[in-house]
């Protein structure tokens, strides 16, 4: 039996291969939930799973579920495949590796919210991820697990794949339904929220790719066992997308509040070359530099957990290790930079306030700002903080202010060298 819930394929052989997937158990969950469930039991025993959303937010699934009303037609759910987030890589192994598992996750969730369509957002990269998942779909559609009466039942329901065109800010989930819809995507205003207006203005539920992963294995197993591995807030597993300076960088399937000594040092394999840790971003470029302290290493990585003790989201867990030989003038110089070309441009706050921090970083790493500009590029990212129309501009600070906050001397000495280089 696989020791894994979600990288089954690990174990399993040929995972992509339907005959093999139902051969170990795969799309008896959906069987199950459409032939002896009503859609609303679906939704409860989601909640009851207290599974939370893996891309990023954290929100109860269930509970996301819940929020679409039954008076207004049709309904939609689209899979977030836009994984974009720098030293974030889950995503793609499943959608390789264990794509049915997913698409059986995808199902389920698209009977319990009464949605005869369901798509998949990827992101534009995703191209050769985009023609394996037609190819799968068809499968099983001629299988008879998609189409009208299913099982017997007058359950009906059709999946189709999209292509984005590879911009960061359509993991956003209202920017991705405006490109979907075949618009330029950039986030709309809420309220409405999706759940009420979504996709083609119909109730919509959008989930990453890794939390419809997780919805098989409690349907088919029950919440109660979806609870017995994780924290009581944060149950069942997540995989950890490892990167930076780690001898072992790679994806690893583990229990909700596992530390970040056990994530970097028994599985990880420690830093190379006997350095020591500088931070941790828990979070990808969306992350604040978090000082890797022994109460840092020791905090359970869990959506509770690293807020309280650390003050920054675990967001999707995409944990990027930075050892003591980088400065990190250099390293906001590469965040802010990946967040100016990434804005959308909507709102004022972001489009001229990434400029501004890009601009600024690149002068300060370069040594050809002075200490003045420092303080230019504190005060440009405080006054972006709480003033942007989504998460993106927020994120493009959190790099930057703790930075400089709390490696003010990395941003001198940068200065400093690029002076004595012009002397």
């Amino acid at each position: 039996m696989s020791s894994y819930q979600l990288l089954r394929h690990r174990d399993i052989p040929d995972l992509d291969q339907l005959a093999v997937y139902q051969k170990n158990g795969g799309m008896a969950a959906f069987k199950k939930a459409v032939t002896e469930f009503t859609p609303a039991e679906i939704i409860q025993q989601v909640k009851e799973s207290g599974l939370r959303g893996r891309g990023g937010a954290g929100f109860p699934a269930g509970v996301k579920w819940s929020f679409i009303p039954d008076n207004r037609w049709p309904h939609y759910v689209v899979a977030n495949a836009d994984e974009s987030e720098p030293g974030t890589f889950k995503d793609r192994e499943i959608l390789e590796s264990n794509p049915f598992q997913f698409l059986e996750g995808l199902m389920i969730a698209a009977y319990a919210v009464k949605a005869n369509v369901a798509y998949v957002y990827l992101r534009g990269e995703f191209w050769q991820i985009a023609q394996q998942l037609d190819e799968k779909i068809a499968e099983l559609k001629k299988a008879g697990f998609l189409g009208s009466h299913l099982f017997g039942t007058d359950v009906q329901l059709e999946l189709y794949t999209h292509l984005g065109a590879g911009a960061y800010i359509c993991g956003e989930e209202t920017a991705l339904l405006d490109s979907l819809e075949g618009k330029l995507g950039q986030p709309r205003l809420r309220p409405p929220f999706p759940a009420v207006q979504g996709l083609f203005d119909a109730p919509t539920v959008i989930n990453n790719v890794e939390t419809l992963t997780n919805v098989p294995n409690i349907i088919q197993n029950g919440a109660i066992w979806f609870r017995e591995v994780g924290t009581e807030k944060s149950p069942g597993v997540k995989i950890f997308s490892l990167s930076g300076n780690v001898v072992n960088p790679g994806n690893y399937e583990l229990p909700l509040g596992t530390t970040f000594r056990e994530l970097i040092y028994t599985h990880g394999g420690g830093i190379p070359d006997g350095k020591k840790i500088k931070i941790i971003m828990p979070a990808g470029a969306s992350s604040s530099l978090i000082p890797a302290t022994e109460a840092a290493l020791d905090t359970p990585m869990d959506y509770e957990a690293v807020q309280a003790q650390l003050g920054c989201p675990l967001g999707s867990a995409s944990v990027i290790i930075v050892d003591e030989s980088v400065n990190i003038a250099w390293l906001t110089e590469r965040t802010a930079s990946f967040f100016k070309h990434e804005s959308c441009g909507k709102c004022t706050p972001c489009r001229e306030g990434t400029y501004w921090m890009a601009k600024l970083t690149l002068h300060i790493h370069e040594g050809t700002a002075t200490a003045e500009d420092i303080d230019l590029l504190d005060d440009v990212a405080k006054n972006m903080q709480g003033n942007c129309l989504c998460a993106l501009g927020e994120f493009s600070t959190m790099a930057v202010r703790s930075g400089l906050a709390l490696y003010r001397a990395d941003f001198d000495a940068a200065i400093a060298a690029g002076q004595e280089r012009r002397s």
